[in-house]
């Protein structure tokens, strides 16, 4: 019986399960009085309908005023949801998520760079986590941006079709040739490596880089990875028909798991050159695809490796169960979850506790140049707003606990 095509209710996991997400002493237990109250004002300033939806660009209008807001956004947003402006500033998190038995997902989050040195400064800045990572255990991936190293209407280009001039030919191969040293550095350290997810209009591009990379480095072990986005209705195919790709070609698929996070942008685009949307009509629709790509990559683990990136507690709870009904170890080699910093670490960390592999993302890089990444989680990734309702109670809850 496949548990995700019955939609098995969240209650009755809970039920089923030895984990506890309500646990708010494993949750926060990294987390002094002050920073917990710190974090409560924080949710409770971002569960505000208006300060979520103009915040971000009243912000950018400040900082375009040359108004001094910076030490502020470091002090409050910057501080929950980053890890700090350079790898070594991130020290401090990855002690925190150590003691919790979460390793470091290292992410440079400057966005929004264009030309081939600033591709370039990037590349190499993504090479460097990995040599970190190479010798720390702490840090168990690597993770990049493909349009933080290749120009973005070039890869629109590619995928709509257009015929390349010869001066852009030899920008995507030079493109490409950053991404395979990005991978093959990724091959020598023994450091698996994560291509991030992009819009859906460029993401045909990415998808088939990302397979050749998996082509070549993924014979023994999943070494790249590749985003699947299952809000978009053809993902669980393109899931699929790239699992049995792998199994026909030998090599092991790569997937790390998430919903989306470009859903306003994608539906106005849609909406805007008359074209049907991407993705699926309804939250209930994305979840179903969500949860029985989960099933199907568990039922063929020995070929795929996956990253649950996700914050829903059912959809974790079922791929826990499924790894059960598996018979499969908790820290399975081909299984981890993933979450973002500063985040569902009631989710986090209970897994972790229990014996699971688990990850954070952690974000770093120049506060103002990091902004655009936490604007992009404020604006399109709906999880960091319709959350703080969860996260506020929680908080709330183990603030009672601890009578502060």
């Amino acid at each position: 019986m496949n548990i995700c095509s019955y939609g098995f209710y969240y209650e009755f996991l809970l039920l089923a399960s030895m984990i506890d997400f309500d646990n708010t002493e494993i949750a926060f237990r990294q987390k002094s009085d002050e920073e917990l109250k710190q974090s409560y004002w924080l949710f409770k300033l971002m569960s505000n309908g208006f300060l979520a939806k103009k915040g971000p660009s009243m912000l950018q209008t400040a900082l375009k005023l040359r108004l001094p807001l910076l030490s502020l956004v470091k002090k409050t947003l910057f501080k929950q949801f980053c890890g700090g402006e350079s790898i070594e500033e991130c020290e401090p998190t990855m002690a925190m998520l150590d003691k919790a038995f979460t390793g470091a997902i290292l992410d440079f989050s400057v966005e929004g760079a264009l030309g081939e040195s600033a591709y370039t400064l990037t590349s190499d800045e993504i090479v460097r986590t990995i040599h970190y990572a190479k010798n720390d255990r702490r840090v168990p991936f690597a993770v990049f941006k493909p349009s933080g190293v290749i120009r973005f209407k070039l890869l629109e280009k590619i995928c709509a079709g257009k015929t390349l001039e010869s001066s852009e030919q030899v920008e995507f191969f030079k493109a490409k040739a950053r991404i395979n040293h990005i991978c093959k550095s990724a091959y020598d350290a023994d450091v698996p490596v994560m291509f991030d997810a992009e819009e859906s209009w460029i993401q045909k591009a990415v998808d088939a880089i990302a397979l050749d990379m998996m082509r070549m480095y993924n014979q023994d072990k999943a070494i790249v990875f590749n985003t699947y986005q299952l809000y978009r209705n053809d993902k669980l195919d393109s899931l699929q028909n790239d699992v049995f790709q792998a199994q026909n070609e030998e090599f092991i698929l790569g997937a790390k798991l998430v919903r989306g996070a470009y859903l306003e942008k994608e539906n106005a685009r849609a909406a805007k050159m008359g074209y049907s949307s991407p993705l699926y009509a309804t939250k209930e629709a994305t979840d179903k695809a969500y949860n029985d790509a989960l099933s199907f990559c568990v039922e063929n683990i020995k070929d795929v490796a996956i990253v649950a990136g996700t914050h829903n507690e059912e959809s974790c709870l079922i791929l826990s169960e499924l790894m059960r009904k598996h018979n499969l170890p908790e820290d399975h080699a081909h299984i981890y979850f993933a979450q973002l910093l500063g985040m569902s670490d009631n989710v986090s960390f209970n897994l972790a506790y229990m014996g699971y592999n688990v990850v954070k993302y952690v974000p770093y890089g120049p506060v103002k140049e990091v902004l655009p990444y936490l604007f992009r989680r404020a604006e399109e990734n709906k999880s960091v707003i319709g959350k703080t309702g969860r996260e506020l109670s929680l908080i709330t809850n183990e603030r009672k606990r601890r009578g502060i």
